[in-house]
């Protein structure tokens, strides 16, 4: 029994012999959250007033009848483009034609009186003068001369009305452009007693884009230009200065990216609405050729009104920024490489790129990418990377590169 507890005693001292030997437990720090960091991009801006508005066509032109008769023929295809000057429809024509077969032969009859009033009134004269015959007869047929002559010009204004009346049976399109259906049909009786709708044309090149500028904003516009001078142009000459300066617009249509159509202001008010506190604008756009067409009328749009540039203006990507109840700020990486909270005032989104308007020099380094990780007064290991990667272009084009050249995304 006494070896026993020998045995036991001596186990336990060799037990606490082992933890005695083993070195105690110690915090070791984790190490600082890997981030990336960029400095702002640095470029000249365009600032630009973004509206909506509507297309509208540039001319639309009601093709209607201008003589009576019956329809006897179409020459188009509802839908189609049309050059101007092409025949439209044909509107039976005997009536015309036989009523200008009708004037001419008055004129014909008129120059023959005319001609036999001359000859008799020449001969008159010259009985008159040999004492042969009367004042009476001279006098009589120089009236002659003179109602021939009258019926000459009435039946030339009845010729001209009825070769006009006769090309009016040719409804030709008054426009270029896209023509609408038939309003008629072939068989009836048109341009009885009132100018009969026929179909109608529209032009859709240039198309126009009608939107409101807002006092504000116009104000804004002319702050923005008043150092090039254009500012007081346009208060002085009114509307007709929109369109001499060519002010610049973007357009964008519900499905675009961007605002891939290029246009100009070419009208505004001559003021603004003192009840609405706005000024109506119209900007011209080219439109495609094909078909169909790139803008038709009635369409939603997005305007961009171009109000100035800005040099050396600062932009970050989006992903650096966020808010909280103090505002909008970024996270900024000091000399010693520990983050601190910066708050900015943002601008416009350009190309994935917020503006900076104030909060910023220029030279700071902006935690881009893991913001979550990086807290005010934390040390961090930073990599550094450009800002122009972040521009949604650029992304773009790196989506769009092979598996094997796509670059590590930023």
């Amino acid at each position: 029994m006494a070896c026993k507890s020998t045995r036991v005693a001596s186990v336990a001292l060799a037990v606490l012999a082992f933890a005695g030997c083993k070195e105690p437990n110690q915090y070791a720090a984790p190490p600082p959250p890997k981030v990336t960091i960029a400095q702002p991009l640095r470029e000249d801006v365009t600032d630009f007033i973004e509206f909506t508005g509507n297309t509208a066509a540039s001319n639309t032109a009601l093709v209607r009848a201008r003589v009576s008769g019956v329809l006897r023929e179409m020459h188009f295809v509802p839908g189609t483009r049309v050059k101007k000057g092409d025949l439209l429809f044909t509107i039976d024509p005997r009536e015309y034609d036989a009523a200008l077969q009708s004037a001419q032969a008055e004129l014909a009859s008129a120059q023959a009186s005319f001609d036999r009033a001359n000859i008799e009134l020449r001969r008159a004269q010259k009985l008159f003068e040999r004492q042969a015959g009367s004042e009476a007869e001279v006098v009589k047929w120089r009236g002659e001369s003179r109602q021939a002559d009258a019926a000459i010009k009435s039946a030339e204004a009845r010729i001209a009305r009825a070769e006009l009346d006769l090309e009016y049976t040719r409804v030709q399109a008054p426009i270029a452009g896209r023509v609408g259906r038939e309003q008629v049909t072939i068989g009836n009786l048109v341009g009885e007693g009132e100018a009969t709708l026929l179909t109608d044309i529209t032009s859709y090149d240039p198309m126009f884009v009608y939107f409101t500028l807002n006092e504000r904003d116009l104000l804004k516009v002319f702050a923005n230009e008043r150092k090039s001078g254009r500012a007081a142009q346009r208060l002085e000459q009114g509307a007709d200065s929109w369109s001499e300066s060519g002010s610049k617009l973007l357009m964008a249509l519900a499905n675009d990216e961007g605002f891939p159509h290029e246009g100009v202001v070419d009208f505004a008010e001559s003021g603004v609405d003192a009840d609405t506190g706005t000024m109506q604008l119209r900007g011209r756009f080219k439109n495609s050729a094909g078909d169909p067409p790139a803008l038709v009328p009635g369409l939603f749009a997005r305007v961009r009104l171009i109000a100035g540039v800005r040099p050396d203006t600062k932009l970050v990507t989006e992903r650096a920024i966020g808010t909280d109840q103090s505002g909008t700020f970024v996270m900024v990486l000091n000399s010693e490489g520990v983050v601190e909270k910066r708050n900015i005032v943002e601008g416009q989104l350009l190309d994935g790129l917020r503006v900076i308007e104030d909060g910023l020099t220029g030279d700071e380094w902006i935690v881009v990418k893991g913001v979550q990780r990086a807290r005010p007064g934390l040390a961090v290991d930073a990599e550094k990377t450009e800002m122009s990667a972040f521009k949604t272009s650029a992304l773009r084009a790196a989506a769009r590169k092979p598996k094997g050249d796509t670059p590590v995304e930023p």
